[in-house]
């Protein structure tokens, strides 16, 4: 990219000198590690399954490339634009969605996914973006005019994603949606005694959840006991981690990718600490922790309550599945089919975080006088 002047207005240009570079810098970070541990886990797998070495790395190769695209395309946006593709986004993810239990692919007992060609699309992963954004709108909108019930109207909009993520099943995206609402009430100064109520009683779904879904359960159990059952892939991960030890066994060097039917996805933090060890994972962990913090820092002095509800749903979204899936490998709680962003193989993962991303870049650039908020 050329150096682009202070002075010039065009819209590259304003958007060059308006958005949070650092935060830029750290989401390429994320993406170069992305490319690196595809060519690290993927090869195995996929002859493993019977495919080509390449397969998995140059699908993600293409995916994370239309991912950076995407990133910057959507940070070109001012927050009127975000508000308007977050509004259709979310119609056509809760569709789409709601299209999963008639003609989804159904995979280890869940209908998650809608087959496409070169892709499974997993419609739930943009809902987590859109509705965190249309949730904050809708908040914005009622505490601004009070004959509109936008808290209403999101709770709604919520209840109905509840029911159908419960019915895929897919308990881990509704817990990761429900606390980006819990945490976008909490900021926008709701009753505390109502949210810990609200708090209360997520407790009780999750003890619901845990008699009612058979995998739940399992799950909890294996982690609670794991001698009670297969903890086959959590107690190879933890065996990676400390093969690795502190610098790593060397790129290629590693074994877990050749034993752990999930290495290039679900697992692929196990992989990272076997052949870069426990630095290279710290890093990443660095990576993920200041891209949340750098938000956080730049909403303490922003005045739009729209913008901060939003960027708190997104970027609480965004820390929440990493934490989800670096916990889950380092078996501190229990396992989840939940990918590392920008980092494990899945290109509807990597499209909707980039969404996401991107809605986030928008949101915290700097405005002027006279820009629409």
């Amino acid at each position: 990219m050329p150096i682009l002047s202070r002075a010039d207005t065009s819209l590259l240009g304003r958007w060059w000198w308006s958005v949070d570079r650092w935060t830029l810098l750290a989401v390429g970070a994320l993406i170069g590690c992305g490319y690196v541990m595809m060519l690290a886990a993927s090869p195995a797998v996929a002859e493993r399954i019977g495919q080509s070495r390449d397969l998995f790395v140059l699908k993600q190769v293409f995916f994370l490339g239309l991912a950076a695209a995407i990133i910057v395309a959507v940070s070109l946006l001012d927050p009127r634009g975000i508000r308007r593709l977050s509004v259709i986004g979310c119609l056509i993810a809760l569709a789409l969605t709601a299209g999963t239990l008639m003609i989804g692919v159904e995979i280890k007992g869940a209908r998650r996914w809608i087959a496409l060609p070169g892709l499974s699309l997993q419609p739930s992963e943009f809902l987590k973006p859109c509705f965190a954004v249309v949730a904050a709108w809708l908040i914005n909108k009622g505490r601004c005019v009070r004959v509109f019930p936008g808290l209403a109207i999101a709770v709604a909009i919520y209840l109905v994603i509840a029911l159908l993520l419960k019915s895929q099943p897919d308990v881990g995206m509704l817990a990761v949606i429900t606390v980006v609402l819990f945490a976008q009430l909490y900021v926008a100064g709701f009753n505390l005694a109502a949210v810990s109520i609200a708090f209360a009683g997520i407790c009780v779904a999750a003890v619901g959840a845990y008699m009612i879904f058979p995998h739940v359960q399992s799950r909890v159990e294996r982690f609670l006991h794991p001698d009670s059952g297969d903890s086959y892939q959590v107690t190879t991960a933890l065996e990676a981690f400390g093969n690795g030890g502190l610098l790593g066994r060397g790129p290629g060097e590693g074994r877990v990718k050749d034993v752990l039917p999930d290495a290039h996805a679900d697992f692929v933090y196990a992989v990272a600490g076997e052949e870069f060890g426990m630095l290279v994972c710290l890093v990443i962990l660095a990576l993920f922790a200041f891209i949340v913090l750098r938000c956080l820092v730049r909403l303490v002095r922003e005045q739009d309550l729209f913008i901060v509800l939003a960027s708190t749903g997104l970027v609480t979204g965004f820390g929440l599945q990493a934490f989800v899936n670096m916990a889950s490998s380092l078996h501190l709680i229990p396992t989840k089919g939940m990918t590392l962003p920008f980092i494990s193989y899945g290109g509807s993962s990597a499209l909707a975080v980039a969404f996401g991303i991107g809605m986030l870049l928008a949101l915290t650039r700097r405005r002027y006088h006279g820009d629409v908020a």
